[in-house]
């Protein structure tokens, strides 16, 4: 089982950044992609970032030139999403998703809690 805790989530205001962070633990044997997605209230949830095992990037429309996903050097199994010049409709759950191979060698798809992220003045 792989389980994602996410952190760093809160309140900001308009302009400004916040930096939302993931781990995954577990019985990992590989991590191939981890992504960001969003939810916003009376909305579908929305891809945000993606980074693969290789470090490849993807960012949703929305968010490219503001928000920017990596993963710790020493530690594959943590990702970082920097989000900066946020705006009010950025406010949303965030999640954290992993896809993967477990230990036991059969495919993973696992979600993260989510952390709120509310930009207000």
């Amino acid at each position: 089982q792989v389980q994602l805790v996410e952190s760093g989530g809160g309140l900001v205001q308009p302009g400004g950044s916040l930096r939302l962070s993931c781990a995954a633990s577990g019985s990992i044997f590989r991590l191939n992609v981890m992504d960001w997605y969003r939810q916003a209230p009376g909305k579908q949830r929305e891809l945000v970032a993606h980074i693969t095992r290789g470090g490849s990037t993807n960012y949703g429309d929305s968010v490219k030139g503001r928000f920017t996903i990596s993963r710790d050097g020493a530690k594959n199994t943590v990702v970082y999403l920097q989000m900066n010049s946020l705006k009010p409709e950025d406010t949303a759950v965030y999640y954290c998703n992993a896809l993967g191979i477990a230990a036991d060698l059969a495919p993973f798809n696992s979600w993260g809690q989510g952390t709120q992220v509310t930009v207000s003045s």
